[in-house]
């Protein structure tokens, strides 16, 4: 196989939780995620509440990429690819409050919601402004 094909999410029986929770379904073996680098993933999100999909990289045919820790994504995502390695699948369910919280970007996600994302990690690069101070995100010169 060439590479990770689109996952099934499956929704945890019970109540959702109410703190960031991370499960690794795949342990990768390359690079990992840590604040400053750059990431890119695929990811399919579903509301915990209904199980239904409300957005999935692998429909657009593009991943996303973002900064980790860099306020782009949400705070589930900032906090919850971290440590995770490329070639790794991760289950991440994140709470309203690190999440879209009571603002909704879509029908699909009502205020409030807990949402459960299958990510996976296929790429990881330092941070292309200021190699040398990775100490700082201000971009003083």
């Amino acid at each position: 196989m060439s590479g990770p094909t689109k996952p099934g999410v499956e929704v945890p029986e019970g109540d959702p939780p109410t703190e960031l929770t991370v499960r690794d379904l795949v342990v990768g073996d390359g690079p990992e995620a840590q604040p400053g680098r750059v990431v890119q993933l695929h990811y399919v999100g579903v509301a915990f509440a209904s199980g239904r999909e409300f957005d999935s990289s692998w429909e657009r045919g593009r991943p996303f990429k973002f900064a980790v820790g860099g306020g782009k994504a949400i705070k589930g995502w900032d906090r919850g690819v971290r440590g995770m390695k490329v070639g790794g699948r991760r289950e991440i369910i994140v709470p309203p409050r690190l999440g879209y919280g009571k603002q909704s970007p879509s029908p699909l996600i009502p205020p409030g919601s807990t949402l459960v994302f299958v990510v996976d990690l296929l790429t990881v690069v330092a941070p292309t402004t200021s190699p040398r101070d990775s100490s700082t995100d201000t971009s003083r010169s």
